[in-house]
């Protein structure tokens, strides 16, 4: 039993070790501004020292209040405004250098986390909430923030006072040092007891908060669903849930903290109170002068404030070790889809070749169901092919894979003969255009979000694409015509407007290979035929893979692939596919209502 527990023992400081070495991960992103670190560390030490010095002069000004000479007097109060007025000019450059490199370093943290995410597949967003990642790229941030740029300084320069107070503390008086001294363990035990538990409700705290960011990110971005369905007390209630275990956590947090400085502070002053007495009867047996006492005196506060704000610092330090290391884990976040680390290049001019080589894949978060099985398909340049199946049939999927956001577990998917996973993903997605189901409009103007598709398109262009995508008549009559800022997931449009501008944006792209996901389902009838005829003339020359659950917009295509529980089940042109009877035909009865060739 006891070797159980020794090992336990073993294995709970190992894990602590490992907590706060997290923080060792800040300093790749310190090391670029060693200039900067440095001077901040000089400014800190000339301002300790001269913290160390000031008691020296205020023993001299008390061991001659009495001195016949005036001057001298003036002399040694002079010397001690000198000193008073070194340390706030030093104090304030401290500040400004370690602020200004708080500041910088967090700034490239918070960049580096945005760029690591950014780039991750969409397999990670499968496993963590959006919400969850901005938390920690705004809230743990702000707490290394307030390491680096305060509590690091603080911990540092009272460290200095610490052992400077404490050696000039054995100079002045060694007999009332050695007595201070003995109550150093008992200090320190509650510091590191507490301690431990202090790091464990940081995390804790920490992961309630992200938990309520994503789950208020969710609800928020989803505004017009829950109203709709009158879910806000549902939603209000589970927002306050997780709120209320984060407070509880937090609640926790700040009573251990407590607790530890009123035992350190209590501590700490009780022997300075005592050590105090025992001088006391020393001046009046004329053992030493009321100013070496006070001298004393000041350097004891020193020192007991020294080790007061370090315990409260070692509480900043444990939550900084658990942001840290969350940030870390986004940093280090594994990625199912890399780049090689020697890429191929796609030969230009690029020439939309398509082909998927037995494929068979399975989402991260349904292992157990396969969304491509087996799948053999070539699609060749410059046609127009037409995925075609019920819902969960792997059309999307098909899309994705193209793509290159997942990768197969078995066969390859290859453009112009290369495989996809021999190059680097921006090397060829550059060469493809998307219009996803779900339009993405952002935060801009209608021209900037029309722009996104090539940013150095000149306004002429992004005005003929608007027009080619039957967007330009409702983008003019907005405010301030194509200069209208849309909103947040542009909620000033309509579904239909939404996709129309998605569709501007891909034909601005001008792309080799054109990827259509559902791109009119969203449009009204005869907004469909103006997308369709600007569809028809973009395809010329491009090869064009369309996703669609209503045939009317796939029956022009040169090849219609017919798909179901991942597989392809039949290949053709409409009227060949109608003929030969099975899912096809049936789908197409279902949605010609004069007959499967009324139109």
């Amino acid at each position: 039993m006891a070797r159980g527990d020794a090992a336990a023992h073993a294995t709970e400081e190992r894990e602590k070790s490992r907590k706060l070495g997290s923080l060792s991960a800040l300093w790749p992103f310190m090391k670029p501004y060693r200039a900067l670190m440095a001077a901040a560390i000089l400014a800190l030490v000339a301002t300790a020292c001269i913290s160390l010095i000031l008691p020296l002069a205020v023993r001299r000004v008390v061991d001659n209040f009495n001195v016949k000479s005036g001057e001298l007097l003036n002399l040694y109060f002079g010397a001690a405004l000198a000193i008073a007025a070194a340390l706030a000019l030093g104090t304030a450059l401290r500040y400004a250098l370690v602020t200004r490199f708080g500041e910088r370093v967090v700034a490239d943290i918070r960049k580096a986390t945005f760029d690591r995410v950014i780039s991750l597949s969409p397999a990670f967003f499968e496993r963590t909430m959006t919400g969850e990642v901005l938390s920690r790229i705004t809230t743990d941030t702000t707490l290394i923030l307030s390491v680096i740029g305060s509590s690091i300084s603080i911990a540092l320069r009272n460290v200095l006072l610490f052992i400077g107070g404490l050696v000039l503390m054995l100079f002045t008086s060694a007999k009332l040092t050695g007595l201070v001294l003995l109550i150093v363990p008992a200090v320190i035990v509650p510091i590191l007891v507490l301690g431990r538990r202090l790091r464990v409700l940081s995390r804790e705290n920490q992961d309630w908060i992200a938990q309520s960011s994503g789950n208020a990110s969710e609800a928020l971005t989803s505004v017009q669903t829950v109203q709709a369905y009158t879910h806000e007390a549902i939603s209000k209630g589970a927002f306050s849930e997780v709120t209320e275990k984060s407070f509880d956590a937090a609640r926790r947090r700040i009573w251990t903290r407590a607790l530890m400085t009123a035992i350190v502070i209590f501590l700490v002053f009780t022997g300075i109170v005592g050590v105090l007495w025992i001088g006391a009867w020393d001046v009046r047996a004329g053992g030493m002068t009321a100013g070496t006492l006070i001298q004393f005196v000041i350097y004891s506060v020193m020192v007991a404030g020294a080790v007061a704000a370090l315990s409260e610092v070692f509480g900043e330090l444990q939550r900084a070790a658990g942001a840290t290391e969350r940030l870390v884990e986004l940093l280090n976040a594994e990625d199912t889809v890399q780049d090689p680390a020697q890429p191929k290049t796609l030969p230009s001019p690029v020439r939309g070749e398509i082909s998927f080589d037995n494929v068979g894949f399975t989402y991260p978060s349904r292992p157990d169901v396969a969304a491509l099985d087996a799948v053999d398909l070539t699609i060749e340049p410059g046609e127009t092919v037409a995925l075609v199946g019920p819902s969960g049939a792997g059309k999307t999927t098909v899309i994705q894979m193209i793509q290159r956001f997942y990768d197969p577990q078995s066969g390859a998917v290859r453009i112009d003969g290369h495989a996809l996973t021999d190059m680097a993903r921006q090397d060829f997605r550059r060469h493809i255009a998307l219009v996803p189901q779900d339009p993405v409009i952002f935060a801009a103007s209608a021209r900037d979000n029309i722009r996104f598709g090539r940013p150095d398109a000149s306004d002429a262009e992004i005005m003929a694409a608007a027009q080619a995508a039957a967007a330009h008549e409702f983008l003019s009559d907005l405010p301030e015509g194509y200069d209208t800022w849309l909103g947040e997931r542009g909620v000033m449009l309509s579904g239909g407007q939404k996709q129309r501008v998605a569709i501007a944006r891909a034909i601005l792209r001008d792309a080799p290979i054109l990827l259509l996901d559902e791109a009119t389902s969203a449009l009204d009838a005869e907004s469909e035929r103006a997308v369709q005829a600007a569809v028809d003339t973009l395809a010329q020359g491009r090869t064009t893979v369309i996703v669609a659950h209503r045939l009317a917009t796939v029956k022009k295509a040169d090849r219609i692939i017919v798909m179901d529980q991942g597989r392809v089940v039949a290949t053709g042109e409409h009227d060949a596919l109608v003929a030969e009877g099975g899912l096809y035909a049936r789908l197409a009865r279902l949605q010609f209502t004069d007959g499967v060739a009324a139109e």
